[in-house]
């Protein structure tokens, strides 16, 4: 038996018309299961189908030309990280998948380039660049809109996340899950974990495989329909929030049978919060963990997943 999270598309539109009942309802799915799939983002179709023919061109690649983008000791912020590297916190296998890197550009001499290092562009897709930066840069407008819903949740003012998130150490992912060889005993696409970071807004799962971990122990799918975006809370915000907002263990599991030789795409936005934010649990809320920067956090959940 297959079962499904209990989460009803909302539109991201309602925080313009109704930040009331858009925090109402965005409020609601994220406390009872740490995520909410949302509908009528803005995101143009006509845009996602572009940087999605990029991805696919650059992944088709042969793996010597890929693996000319790989930086060495960069923990996979920018550029490939090539199949077979990253593994869910805990897990001894790796997750079955590759993944392309795009960040926040910034202008020379920014106080955050120490830490926020230039993206790379691959030569030989040129529509790469154009069409995942502009996905980048809407995406990163849709989480803006989806923070004010969340502060007005949490009782805050709705232009709260406006500072600790300007210039923030945002990430792109490209992901690439190969089809499944039979060799793969006890692998699969992305092992049980939560994100790093603020907030996670996913384009592409409407294909099968997005599961959560319910809080009565059991596996949900999340059904998203075509065309909408599943947006789930990070750890950062969990921590901010005093666990008041759960960031929710999920997975990709492997497909059926019939389905193992389909690779699947995905591309979720993990929005940070500036490198310099100290992460520390909001008045009012249990003060159970200590304040840490953003960056310092995510170094240290960087090698949890042995990306440093």
């Amino acid at each position: 038996m297959t079962l499904s999270a209990d989460i009803k598309p909302i539109p991201l539109s309602l925080v313009d018309t109704d930040l009331a009942a858009a925090a109402a309802g965005f409020g609601d799915a994220f406390a009872r299961t740490g995520f909410a799939v949302v509908s009528d983002h803005g995101i143009d179709q006509g845009l996602i189908d572009r940087a999605n023919a990029a991805t696919k061109a650059f992944f088709a690649l042969p793996e010597d030309v890929k693996r000319a983008y790989v930086v060495p000791g960069g923990g996979g912020q920018r550029g490939l990280t090539p199949f077979g590297i990253e593994a869910a916190k805990g897990h001894a296998k790796a997750d079955l998948k590759e993944f392309w890197h795009v960040g926040r550009e910034l202008p020379a001499g920014h106080p955050y380039a120490d830490v926020m290092p230039p993206n790379l562009w691959p030569a030989e897709v040129p529509e790469f660049r154009p069409s995942v930066w502009a996905l980048f840069d809407a995406l990163d407008q849709a989480g803006a809109k989806m923070l004010r819903a969340i502060a007005v949740h949490l009782g805050l003012a709705p232009d709260f996340f406006v500072d600790p998130v300007r210039d923030g150490n945002s990430i792109l992912r490209l992901l690439h899950y190969p089809p499944v060889p039979p060799e793969t005993a006890g692998a699969i696409r992305a092992g049980a974990h939560e994100d790093i970071n603020v907030i996670t807004l996913l384009l592409g799962a409407e294909e099968a495989g997005l599961q959560l971990l319910g809080k009565d122990g059991q596996w949900r799918f999340i059904d998203a329909p075509p065309g909408s975006l599943v947006c789930n809370v990070g750890d950062m915000l969990q921590r901010l929030t005093g666990h008041r907002l759960p960031s929710t263990t999920h997975r990709v599991v492997n497909p059926a049978p019939e389905r193992m030789g389909v690779p699947r795409y995905s591309t979720p936005f993990f929005l940070h919060f500036r490198p310099d934010y100290l992460i520390e649990a909001l008045p009012g809320g249990p003060q159970e963990e200590l304040a840490i920067t953003a960056n310092d956090y995510l170094m240290e959940r960087l090698r949890d997943i042995k990306l440093l």
